[in-house]
């Protein structure tokens, strides 16, 4: 016979020992496998396969012990050939290394890639895998509840080889999938119903005759999972076939399928992402192997296959795919919602300044964790929404909310347990003396109350802001927010209200790091106050973001907050830290941004008012201010403070369970190490693109300026809008802000991981050089 001589090397090496286990045996041809698989012929005259379990991963009893279960069931498994002594196998160093060999005998038939592609064989392969999974529900061996690299489920391991794959495109279709995987799949499988899967039924391990399945081979990768991640590794051999028809084949699999075990809701909508997924494993486990070695008998059978097929598939959406899989099942499927027609309604029934992001409006119909899953089942990670700070939906939230809307919702006119506990929990949270709660609605509403009590509190009336600021979007909060007065639509600054200049080290008036900015931006800061006292007004409170967001996230500088409270305090202002933004630990650090000045070794600054709002509900409606009891008493003056829906008992509920959620999934110091990882990623997008001027921010509240000239620091904006709206088109969700609109702010939930962070800065670094080469090309 005609066998290639590193085939002929491999036999050689192990030839004593299969004589003396099974006789001598002839050998015929390599066959497919991850393994060593050697057609032989006995003296006899029969075929026979002789396996060799090369693979470190494969488990030979756990592979005896499926092949026993389906024999007995009926499925057309290989039966094993015991050795003279009635062992299943044996051992033998190979390579160095002890191997286990076994001979089985060999199943007639056709390799099902090589035969016509019809529907009733698609059928046949979809009920025969049915089958399988019928007969091994509660079937529990030894080594079962297992992984390996072909496991996937856990397929986003092979993320780190897609810098090995060539070509941009390409790269971008295996990110999109393995978004996919992580968004859509895993937070689903454990949903599914389970038991053991065979894990690789692929074209060449299912036989075929005519219209019917007579063989199911190799077994090596069976493990324990969801029963459709089998039926999507399969779909996804299906879709390579050459006589596939785009996803027809693989429908009828699925038909054939649903009749023998049907699928559930959940099952339908995974398997067209969990065939993507099979592909793009399939496409990075090549790409690390050729990166090692060319050359491989079987190693790189399906790779034109696998490509073609993926860049064939990129463009469909999990609906899509979802609705070409299934069109022969007999189930209901919700009408494609007409999101055109939905934004020419919206068109007609809002203000046109109540704006939308991106060219291309997202209808997002969904969201769970990190991720908003619009109504195509595109999953889009959202790194902007800094309101969700637990993640969206987190259960825990949700069962709060829930539990407490069905027993009680009133006002806080009356007693509640809920008012006084989580008030108690707010306040422990904070430095001495700051004891005493508002519960509001928003972070408007209550920036508006903190500038009432600072007035009571003080008798004076105005009001010192930083430029750039932002607070809200009540009347006397845009009158104190220079990002509105001074942008479009805008009325200019009134008298009441003073602006101290931004201390921003990249783009200010003074440039550069340490105590010595921060100085001498407070400095400045009391001069404002002189030239308003000069003037004879009096400033009844400081409004301060520890981080200015509008403003282009800028970290204050070391030392600033403190010295700036100093010069307030000394002209008879209240100091109030607005946390809207970066409270409840997002700045990693310490639980509020006010604390970061103790943090970095400076002197300790401690506000007289606190104001919370966006993350305190993770979506409620809910606002906060915090502040001391004898403030409080002075704003106690006679007139009534209520608010409709501040603090009641579902909003009460609400925040103890987010503050509960933060303390047990140690969301702060995620924050922390998570922010110090993407820092670090931006930074090197810093040194690769001359446009990237600076990055900074703290923890998980980030920010990325763009420019045309480092030395003139000529603002960006419109490359920084391109690259937002690419990363859009790639699954990733960003926004520009900045009095230049220029900084691209990243301030995500606080639940996304280090392999979201790694896919961010791999996209932006390909959005970034694509939209500076091309700045249309990369929308």
């Amino acid at each position: 016979m005609d066998i290639d001589p590193g085939t002929m090397a491999i036999y050689d090496a192990i030839s004593d020992e299969v004589s003396k286990g099974w006789g001598e045996l002839t050998p015929v041809a390599r066959l497919a496998g991850e393994n060593f698989n050697l057609l032989v012929r006995a003296n006899s005259g029969e075929s026979m396969v002789l396996r060799v379990a090369t693979d470190p991963e494969v488990d030979v009893d756990l592979e005896t012990a499926m092949l026993e279960k389906l024999a007995t069931a009926g499925i057309p498994v290989p039966t094993i050939v015991p050795d003279g002594d009635g062992a299943t196998d044996r051992s033998v160093f190979w390579d160095g290394r002890p191997v286990r060999i076994r001979i089985h005998r060999f199943l007639p038939g056709q390799a099902w890639r090589d035969a016509p592609a019809s529907k009733a064989l698609g059928r046949a392969i979809g009920e025969t895998l049915a089958a399988i999974h019928v007969s091994l529900i509660d079937f529990e061996p030894a080594g079962g509840r297992r992984t390996h690299s072909w496991d996937i489920a856990t397929c986003t391991r092979h993320r780190d080889a897609i810098h090995f794959v060539e070509g941009p495109e390409r790269r971008r279709i295996l990110e999109s999938v393995l978004h996919e995987q992580t968004a859509i799949v895993e937070p689903s499988l454990a949903q599914c119903p389970s038991g053991m899967l065979h894990g690789d039924a692929n074209d060449e391990n299912l036989l075929v005759e005519q219209d019917a399945v007579v063989g199911v081979l190799d077994l090596g990768d069976a493990l324990h999972g969801a029963f459709v991640q089998d039926l999507g590794i399969t779909l996804a051999y299906a879709a390579q076939h050459p006589e596939a028809q785009g996803l027809t084949l693989p429908a009828a699999i699925v038909e054939g399928y649903h009749r023998k075990r049907p699928l559930t809701a959940i099952e339908r909508g995974l398997l067209f992402p969990l065939l993507r997924s099979r592909l793009a494993s399939s496409a990075l486990v090549g790409a690390r192997r050729r990166a090692k070695t060319g050359q491989h008998a079987t190693w790189f059978s399906h790779e034109e296959t696998t490509w073609s097929t993926l860049e064939q598939l990129a463009t469909q959406s999990p609906r899509e795919g979802e609705s070409a899989l299934c069109c022969d099942l007999d189930v209901a499927s919700p009408p494609a919602p007409d999101v055109p027609a939905l934004h020419e309604a919206r068109r007609r029934t809002a203000s046109p300044n109540l704006s939308l992001s991106y060219d291309s409006p997202l209808h997002i119909v969904k969201g769970r964790g990190c991720y908003l899953y619009a109504s195509d089942g595109r999953p889009y990670l959202d790194l902007v929404n800094n309101v969700c700070h637990v993640g969206h939906c987190h259960p825990r939230v949700v069962e709060a909310l829930s539990r407490q809307a069905a027993l009680l919702n009133t006002n806080t006119r009356y007693l509640h347990e809920g008012f006084v506990e989580y008030a108690s929990m707010l306040t422990k949270r904070l430095p001495e003396p700051l004891d005493t709660v508002f519960l509001v609605t928003s972070g408007s509403e209550a920036n508006e109350l903190a500038l009432r009590i600072a007035q009571a509190a003080t008798g004076a009336t105005d009001a010192l802001v930083i430029d750039g600021a932002y607070h809200g979007h009540t009347g006397r909060c845009v009158a104190m927010s220079p990002y509105k007065f001074n942008g479009p639509g805008g009325a200019g600054k009134p008298d009441w209200v003073h602006v101290a200049p931004s201390p921003d080290h990249y783009r200010g008036q003074v440039h550069g790091e340490g105590r010595a900015v921060g100085t001498a931006y407070a400095d400045k800061l009391a001069t404002t106050l002189s030239e308003a006292q000069k003037r004879g007004r009096s400033i009844a409170g400081f409004f301060a973001e520890p981080i200015l967001s509008c403003g282009g996230q800028v970290p204050l500088p070391r030392g600033y907050l403190s010295a700036a409270f100093e010069h307030v305090r000394h002209a008879g202002g209240l100091c109030i830290a607005d946390e809207v933004q970066v409270g409840f630990g997002r700045v990693g650090d310490t639980f509020w941004g006010f604390e970061l000045d103790k943090a970095d070794g400076e002197k300790e600054a401690i506000p007289d008012i606190v104001v919370m709002g966006k993350p305190i509900g993770n979506g409620h409606p809910m606002g906060a201010v915090c502040t001391t009891r004898a403030i409080a008493e002075s704003f106690a003056n006679g007139m009534e403070f209520f608010s409709t829906f501040g603090g009641n008992p579902v909003s009460c509920a609400v925040g103890k369970a987010v503050l509960d959620v933060i303390d047990d999934e140690q969301l702060q110091n995620r924050a922390l190490t998570l922010g110090r990882h993407f820092f670090h990623g931006l930074l090197g997008l810093k040194d690769r693109h001359e446009v990237v001027g600076d990055v900074r921010g703290r923890g998980l509240f980030l920010g990325i300026e763009f420019v045309r000239d480092r030395e003139t620091l000529e603002p960006a904006a419109d490359l920084a809008d391109a690259v937002v709206q690419a990363m859009r088109a790639r699954g990733v969700l960003l926004s520009t802000d900045g009095p230049l609109h220029n900084v691209i702010k990243i301030k995500p939930p606080l639940v996304l991981d280090a392999g979201d962070i790694d896919m961010t800065v791999r996209l932006l670094d390909e959005s970034i050089a694509k939209t500076v080469a091309s700045p249309t090309a990369s929308r």
